[in-house]
Protein backbone atom coordinates (compact mmCIF):
# COMPACT_ATOMS: atom_id res chain seq x y z
CA UNK A 1 0.00 0.00 0.00
CA UNK A 2 1.50 3.11 -1.07
CA UNK A 3 1.99 5.84 1.64
CA UNK A 4 0.73 8.90 1.62
CA UNK A 5 3.24 12.40 3.02
CA UNK A 6 0.64 14.80 3.80
CA UNK A 7 1.17 18.40 6.02
CA UNK A 8 -0.78 18.98 8.52
CA UNK A 9 -3.37 21.69 6.81
CA UNK A 10 -4.31 18.43 4.34
CA UNK A 11 -4.95 15.88 6.96
CA UNK A 12 -6.80 18.97 8.95
CA UNK A 13 -8.98 19.23 5.26
CA UNK A 14 -8.87 15.76 4.98
CA UNK A 15 -10.57 14.81 8.64
CA UNK A 16 -12.73 17.80 8.43
CA UNK A 17 -14.59 16.49 4.42
CA UNK A 18 -15.02 13.27 5.90
CA UNK A 19 -16.43 14.44 9.16
CA UNK A 20 -18.90 16.57 7.61
CA UNK A 21 -19.75 13.67 5.23
CA UNK A 22 -20.30 11.43 7.91
CA UNK A 23 -22.28 14.25 10.14
CA UNK A 24 -24.29 15.22 7.15
CA UNK A 25 -25.46 11.43 6.50
CA UNK A 26 -26.36 10.23 10.22
CA UNK A 27 -28.12 13.67 11.25
CA UNK A 28 -30.52 14.28 8.30
CA UNK A 29 -33.33 12.84 6.92
CA UNK A 30 -33.48 13.96 3.20
CA UNK A 31 -30.95 14.47 0.81
CA UNK A 32 -31.00 18.32 0.51
CA UNK A 33 -30.80 18.71 4.14
CA UNK A 34 -27.81 16.46 3.94
CA UNK A 35 -25.82 18.35 1.73
CA UNK A 36 -26.72 21.58 3.24
CA UNK A 37 -25.72 20.65 6.65
CA UNK A 38 -22.71 18.92 5.12
CA UNK A 39 -21.72 22.11 3.60
CA UNK A 40 -22.52 23.80 6.86
CA UNK A 41 -20.22 21.97 8.99
CA UNK A 42 -17.40 21.84 6.19
CA UNK A 43 -17.57 25.44 6.18
CA UNK A 44 -17.67 25.75 10.03
CA UNK A 45 -14.48 22.95 9.96
CA UNK A 46 -12.49 25.47 7.81
CA UNK A 47 -13.10 28.48 10.06
CA UNK A 48 -12.45 26.77 13.03
CA UNK A 49 -9.07 25.54 11.35
CA UNK A 50 -7.93 29.51 10.25
CA UNK A 51 -8.93 30.82 13.74
CA UNK A 52 -7.15 28.72 15.44
CA UNK A 53 -4.39 28.61 13.37
CA UNK A 54 -4.34 32.39 13.25
CA UNK A 55 -4.38 32.69 17.14
CA UNK A 56 -1.28 29.35 17.64
CA UNK A 57 0.40 32.18 15.41
CA UNK A 58 0.13 34.92 16.78
CA UNK A 59 0.31 33.28 20.15
CA UNK A 60 3.82 32.51 19.31
CA UNK A 61 4.70 35.80 18.22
Amino acid sequence: MPKMNLSHFETALLFALITSIVLGVVTKRTDRDRLLYGVYTFVCFLIALFSIGWAMRLGHG
